[in-house]
C-alpha cells in the first residue's frame, strides 16, 4: 500500500491518480491512500509501505513527519515531493529513499518505484521463521543487525527493537548460512551489510552499537567483509 501526503488536496490527488495510472502501466497492483496532514498520516502509517511527502506542508511540515515516520517506522520507504531542491540534504538525514521534484517526471516516477519494487523483493525474499511460544513469526534478515546468542536464547537485534525466541545455536548458524551473517564471536553472529569499522578488538555498527569479535575468528571475518563488498559493489577490481 502506498500514502501520499500534501496539504493541498488538488495537487495530492492528481498525484494519486499519476502514480496509479503508472502502476497500472507497470503492471503493479495496489492501494494509493491520500493525506492531507503529517499527523492524519502518522495515525495510520502503519498500513503503508511507501509513503510520498510534500515538504512545505502546515503544522507538522514533511520533514517533521519524516523524523516521526522513522522514529516509530524504520522500515518505511519515505520519497520526498518538493516543489523546490534546497531541501535535499535535509532528507539524508531522515534516509529518503528518493527526493523528487514538481511537476514530477513520468520517467523518474517509473525509476523510482522500479528501485523501490526491487528493494522489497530483496527485504520479502530474505526472513526466516521463528517459533515464539504457540505462534510462529516471520523475521526480515535485512533489517537485522546482528543475532546474540544468551544461552538457549537468540535475540536478533534490529534498527526497531529486539526480538527473542529459543534455538539452538547450530541450528541458527545453518538457517544463515549464505545469507551475509558472520560469526565474529561464539556470542555473536553479525550482518556483514551492517559493518562500519572494525579492529581486532571489536566490530562498530553502522547504527553506533560495537559488538567484540574473537581474535581467532579476525581474518575471516576480514575475508567475509571483503566478499560482501564485492559482491554488493563496494571493491572495484580491475
Amino acid at each position: 500500500m502506498i500514502a501520499v501526503c500534501d496539504d493541498e488536496v488538488r495537487e495530492c490527488l492528481d498525484f494519486s491518480r499519476k502514480i496509479e495510472s503508472l502502476l497500472k502501466k507497470m503492471c503493479v497492483p495496489c492501494v494509493v491512500r491520500q493525506y492531507n496532514s503529517g499527523k492524519a498520516l502518522l495515525k495510520e502509517a502503519a498500513a503503508y509501505e511507501m509513503i510520498f511527502l510534500d515538504i512545505m506542508m502546515d503544522e507538522m511540515d514533511g520533514m517533521q513527519t519524516a523524523r516521526m515516520l522513522r522514529r516509530n517506522y524504520p522500515e518505511k520507504i519515505l520519497v520526498f515531493v518538493s516543489s523546490s531542491r534546497q531541501y535535499v540534504f535535509d532528507a539524508f538525514g531522515v534516509e529518503a529513499f528518493a527526493y523528487l521534484v514538481k511537476p514530477v517526471k513520468e520517467d523518474e516516477l517509473r525509476q523510482t518505484f522500479s528501485r523501490c519494487l526491487a528493494r522489497l523483493e530483496r527485504r520479502s525474499g530474505d526472513y526466516m521463521m521463528i517459533s515464539q511460544g504457540r505462534q510462529t513469526a516471520k523475521l526480515f534478515l535485512d533489517e537485522i543487525l546482528y543475532f546474540e546468542i544468551r544461552g538457549r536464547i537468540i535475540e536478533a537485534h534490529g534498527k526497531d527493537g529486539i526480538v527473542s525466541w529459543y534455538e539452538k545455536i547450530n541450528v541458527l548458524e545453518e538457517a544463515l548460512r549464505g545469507r551475509n551473517f558472520f560469526r565474529c564471536h561464539k556470542s555473536y553472529l553479525v550482518n556483514l551489510k551492517y559493518v562500519d569499522v572494525y579492529n581486532r578488538q571489536e566490530v562498530s555498527l553502522a547504527g553506533g552499537e560495537k559488538i567484540s569479535i574473537a581474535r581467532r575468528r579476525y581474518e575471516d571475518f576480514c575475508q567475509a567483509v571483503l566478499n560482501y563488498m564485492r559482491d554488493n559493489g563496494g571493491v572495484v577490481e580491475s
